[in-house]
C-alpha cells in the first residue's frame, strides 16, 4: 500500500497558498496598501477552509495544525512591525500585543501536547468557562478573529487614506473594542496554560518522588 504523503493533503495545500499570499502582502505593504490589504485578508480568510477541507477528507495533521497556527501568529506579528513603521510612537503596545499574541498561543499549544503524549491525562485547568466559549462556539472565534485582525488592518489602510469616510472610524472603533477583548481572551489563555504546565511539573515532580 502507496504511504500517504502528509505535504500534499488538500488542507496543507491551501495552507502553503495562505503562506504566498502573506508573503506577497509584506511585499507590497510598502507601496500597494490596497493589494496589501487584499492578499493579507484573502490569507486570512482561506483559515476557514482549510479547516473545512481537513475535516471533510479526514485530513486533519499535526503539522497541519501547526503550520496553520504558525501562519495565524507570523502574519499578525508581520502586520505589526509594520504598523510600528507608520505608528512610531504606539510601537510599545504594538511590542506587547505581539508578545501576548504568541507566548499564549505557544504555551497553549506546548502544554497540551505535553498533556496528549504523557500519562497525566487527569490533569485538565484548561476549563475555563471563557476559553470554552471561545473555542466551542464557531461564531465567536469568527467574530473575535475577523474583528482583531480587521482592526489591525484598518490601523494599516486608514494611514495610506488621506480623507476617510466616517463609516471606516465607527468600524474601527468597534474592531478596537473586539482587539481589546481578544487581548484578554489571550491573557486568560496564557494564564491557564501556565496553571497546566505547572499542575504538569506538580504531578511529574510527585511521580518520580514515589519512584524513588
Amino acid at each position: 500500500m502507496e504511504q500517504e504523503n502528509i505535504f500534499y493533503f488538500v488542507p496543507n495545500l491551501i495552507g502553503y497558498a495562505r503562506i504566498a499570499l502573506a508573503f506577497i502582502s509584506f511585499l507590497l505593504m510598502p507601496c500597494c496598501p490596497w493589494p496589501a490589504v487584499f492578499c493579507y485578508l484573502l490569507s486570512a480568510l482561506l483559515d476557514a477552509f482549510d479547516g473545512h477541507a481537513a475535516r471533510a477528507l479526514n485530513q486533519s495533521t499535526k503539522f497541519g495544525a501547526m503550520m496553520d497556527m504558525l501562519t495565524d501568529r507570523c502574519a499578525t506579528m508581520c502586520l505589526l512591525v509594520n504598523l510600528s513603521l507608520l505608528y512610531p510612537s504606539y510601537t510599545f503596545l504594538f511590542q506587547i500585543s505581539m508578545c501576548v499574541d504568541i507566548a499564549s498561543h505557544w504555551l497553549h499549544l506546548h502544554s497540551s501536547t505535553i498533556k496528549g503524549s504523557s500519562s497525566h491525562k487527569t490533569i485538565d485547568l484548561s476549563g475555563n468557562p471563557i476559553l470554552r466559549i471561545y473555542y466551542t462556539s464557531k461564531p465567536v472565534l469568527f467574530v473575535m478573529c475577523a474583528g482583531n485582525e480587521l482592526f489591525f488592518c484598518l490601523l494599516y489602510i486608514l494611514h495610506h487614506i488621506e480623507e476617510p469616510a466616517g463609516w471606516l472610524y465607527g468600524l474601527q472603533a468597534l474592531c478596537g473594542v473586539i482587539c481589546l477583548l481578544k487581548t484578554g481572551i489571550s491573557v486568560v489563555h496564557l494564564v491557564t496554560a501556565s496553571q497546566n504546565m505547572a499542575a504538569l511539573d506538580t504531578a511529574e515532580r510527585e511521580a518520580n518522588r514515589k519512584s524513588q
